[in-house]
C-alpha cells in the first residue's frame, strides 16, 4: 500500500529557509574541487543563495524575471536557481553543450536578462550571438580564468556577483522576506526546456505547486528521506536531475554532491558512494560496455567465476529479495562475495538503496543485467510536462518492462489511439509563448503524453512515441523503440535508428561502439586506426550482423532487420544528428542518410 507523504504547504525557496532554520548545521551539499570534496550546511546554502538573489537585484533584475544557467553541474548552479527564486525570479537551464545558435535561441525566446556561465568557453557562445540577445543585461561566470580582455560593464565574477549582493542584503535587509512572503505556490520556479527532437525546443513553465507534487511523488516511489545521498551529474536543465538534485533534497533535506566534472562521474561514484542513483539508460548501456570490457580484460578463471556467477543468480534476478527461497539467498551471497560485491564497488553503487533509469526506453537485457548483479534498478516514467516522474516500479514487485504503476496523487488514463494522458498537481502549466502546443497538450485538464501505453493489473508499459509508431507497406504496426532497444543491448551497438514506415521490411542504420569493438578488435588482432577504419573492417561487420541476428531471435518476424547500414561517424550534436539529451533526431537523419537508405532498399 503506497503512503503519500505530506509536505507544507510552501515553495522551493520558501522550503529552503526552512531547512536552514530547523538543521542549520546540517551538511546539504558537497562540492569536489582539487580533490577536496568541500561541505556547504544548510544555513550556508540558504545564506549564499539570498546573496546571489540580491547580487542580481542589484543588476538590475526585477520580480518575474528570467535568469538562464549555462554550465556543468555545481554548487553555483543550485545557487543561482535559488537566488534567483529567492527573490522572486525564474531559472531557465541551457545545456552546457548546445552550440551557439541553440544557446542563441533559448536565451532569446526564454526572454533572459541575465545569465550565469561556467567558464570561458561557455561565456563566448554568449558573446558570439550577443547582437541576437537585446534583453540580456549581463553575463555572470564562475570560472575567470583568461576573462581579463572582457567587458568589465557586461561580465561579472560570480565571486564579485555575490559581493555586491552582500552589500546590497546589507542595505535593503527586509528584501527576501519580503519577496518570499508574497511567493505562492502557483507562482512559475523554471523553465525547462524540451529536447528539441522534432523541432525548435520549447519552454515548459513549473510552477512552485508543481515541483511540491512532484517532490511528494518521488519520496513516495523512490523513498527518499533525509538520510539519502545523490552524486548530481546529469545535467540540471533536465528535469530528472532537477528532481534529484533540487526538488527533493530541498524538501526533504536529503545531501546532494557535485563531482569536479562530468568526466570525473566514475570516479565521484565510487569515493561518494551514493544511496540513490539516476542513470539515463545511455549510462547503463556505458556501465554495462564497461564491466563486459573488463570483464574481457581480466580472461582466465576470473571471467569464467563471472560467467558462472551471472548464470546461478539471472533466473531470480528481479525476484524481490524479499521473496527469495533460502537457496537463492544463499547462492547470491556467495556470488556477492566472490564476484558482485567487487563490481558494485567498480562502478559505485555498492551502497545504493535504490537506483532509477527513465528518460528513454532502455533494453529488458539491460536492466535484468544489473539487477543480477544486485543493483536495486527500476525504471520510472515522467516527462517535462508532468515536472519528472509519473510512473514508476517499486522494488518489490519488478516486472519486466513495465514502468510501474502512477505515482502518488497523480491520475492516469488510455486515451485514443492508446495515449497516455495524466492529470494532478505535478502537470505543468504550459509552454512559453506558446498558446497553441499548451492547447495540444493540456484538454481538460489533462495532460496528452504522446505516449502509447498498455496497461495490466495497474502496471503500465511504455510501447512507443504516438508519432514514432511506424507502419510498413504490409499495414504492420511497429514499435522502433522496441527493436532498437532490442539491438542495443549488445555491447558492440551504441546506436540504432529503424526505418521502416512505408516499406516492405525493417532496416536500420547501425553505430558501432568505439570502445567496444576496439577491444574486441585488439583481442583478434585486428588493425584499425579511427572509428571509420574499424567500422568499414568486414571482421565489424559480420560481429554486428551475428548481433542484430541474436537481436532478431527475440522480435516478431515482422519486426525483423533485414538489411544494415553501418555509419562511419558517430551521431554528433554540433551535426544537428542528436539532441543535448542524445535522443535522435530521425527526420533530420533520414535526410542526411537519404542514399544509404535507399541502398538498403534497392534491388539485391
Amino acid at each position: 500500500m503506497t503512503l503519500t507523504l505530506t509536505l507544507p504547504d510552501l515553495t522551493l525557496p520558501q522550503m529552503l529557509r526552512a531547512q536552514a532554520d530547523s538543521r542549520p548545521e546540517r551538511i546539504a551539499v558537497l562540492q569536489k574541487d582539487f580533490g577536496i570534496w568541500n561541505p556547504v550546511t544548510w544555513r550556508d546554502y540558504f545564506e549564499r543563495a539570498c546573496n546571489v538573489g540580491h547580487g542580481l537585484v542589484a543588476r538590475g533584475l526585477d520580480r518575474g524575471g528570467h535568469v538562464a544557467v549555462l554550465s556543468e553541474n555545481r554548487v553555483e548552479w543550485v545557487l543561482a536557481q535559488l537566488g534567483a527564486g529567492c527573490v522572486g525570479a525564474v531559472t531557465i537551464g541551457v545545456y552546457p553543450t548546445s552550440p551557439a545558435n541553440e544557446v542563441a535561441y533559448v536565451l532569446a525566446h526564454s526572454d533572459s536578462e541575465i545569465i550565469v556561465c561556467e567558464d570561458q568557453e561557455q561565456l563566448d557562445k554568449v558573446i558570439e550571438v550577443r547582437d541576437e540577445l537585446p534583453r540580456l543585461r549581463c553575463v555572470v561566470v564562475m570560472e575567470t580564468k583568461g576573462l581579463r580582455t572582457y567587458p568589465a560593464d557586461f561580465v561579472v565574477a560570480f565571486e564579485a556577483l555575490e559581493a555586491e549582493g552582500r552589500a546590497h542584503r546589507a542595505a535593503h535587509p527586509g528584501l527576501v522576506d519580503e519577496r518570499l512572503s508574497a511567493q505562492g505556490l502557483d507562482d512559475i520556479a523554471l523553465m525547462i526546456y524540451t529536447s528539441g527532437s522534432t523541432g525548435k525546443p520549447k519552454g515548459a513553465m513549473l510552477s512552485y505547486r508543481n515541483i511540491r507534487a512532484q517532490a511528494i511523488a518521488f519520496a513516495d516511489r523512490i523513498q527518499v528521506t533525509a538520510d539519502s545521498t545523490h552524486l548530481s551529474y546529469l545535467p540540471l536543465c533536465h528535469v530528472a536531475e532537477q528532481i534529484c538534485t533540487v526538488m527533493g533534497p530541498v524538501y526533504l533535506g536529503s545531501q546532494i554532491a557535485f563531482g569536479e566534472s562530468i568526466r570525473t562521474v566514475q570516479e565521484d561514484l565510487r569515493e561518494v558512494a551514493p544511496s540513490m542513483f539516476l542513470g539515463v539508460p545511455r549510462i547503463w548501456e556505458k556501465l554495462h560496455s564497461s564491466i563486459y570490457i573488463r570483464m574481457l580484460e581480466a580472461g582466465g578463471y576470473r571471467k569464467a567465476l563471472f560467467d558462472w556467477a551471472y548464470r546461478a543468480c539471472e533466473p531470480f534476478a528481479e525476484t524481490p529479495r524479499a521473496r527469495r527461497s533460502l537457496r537463492q539467498r544463499l547462492t547470491f551471497a556467495l556470488c556477492y562475495l566472490l564476484v558482485f560485491r567487487a563490481l558494485q564497488n567498480y562502478i559505485g553503487l555498492r551502497r545504493a538503496r535504490i537506483a532509477m533509469t527513465g528518460a528513454a526506453p532502455i533494453s529488458p537485457k539491460i536492466v535484468r543485467f544489473f539487477r543480477t548483479l544486485g543493483v536495486p534498478l527500476v525504471e520510472v516514467y515522467g516527462a517535462t510536462e508532468s515536472s519528472g516522474i509519473a510512473l514508476g516500479q517499486t522494488l518489490d514487485r519488478l516486472i519486466p518492462g513495465s514502468v510501474g504503476p502512477v505515482v502518488a496523487d497523480v491520475e492516469a488514463r488510455i486515451g485514443e489511439h492508446g495515449e497516455l494522458l495524466l492529470k494532478g498537481d505535478t502537470v505543468f502549466v504550459g509552454y512559453y509563448k506558446n498558446d497553441g502546443a499548451t492547447a495540444g497538450a493540456l484538454k481538460d485538464g489533462w495532460l496528452h503524453t504522446g505516449d502509447v501505453v498498455q496497461a495490466e493489473d495497474g502496471q503500465f508499459r511504455i510501447v512507443d512515441r504516438l508519432k514514432d509508431i511506424m507502419i510498413t507497406a504490409g499495414g504492420k504496426n511497429l514499435s522502433p523503440s522496441e527493436i532498437e532497444n532490442t539491438v542495443k543491448s549488445s555491447p558492440y551497438i551504441k546506436e540504432c535508428i529503424v526505418i521502416g514506415e512505408g516499406r516492405k521490411y525493417v532496416s536500420a542504420l547501425i553505430q558501432i561502439d568505439f570502445e567496444t569493438v576496439g577491444k574486441w578488435a585488439e583481442e583478434h588482432r585486428i588493425s584499425f586506426t579511427n572509428f571509420r577504419n574499424l567500422a568499414e573492417n568486414p571482421a565489424v561487420r559480420e560481429l554486428v550482423d551475428a548481433e542484430i541476428k541474436a537481436a532478431n531471435s527475440q522480435l516478431a518476424q515482422v519486426a525483423h532487420i533485414r538489411r544494415f547500414h553501418l555509419l562511419t561517424k558517430e551521431l554528433d550534436h554540433d551535426d544537428d544528428e542528436v539532441t543535448a539529451t542524445m535522443k535522435v533526431r530521425r527526420s533530420n537523419i533520414q535526410t542526411k542518410y537519404a542514399t544509404e537508405i535507399a541502398g538498403l532498399y534497392s534491388a539485391a
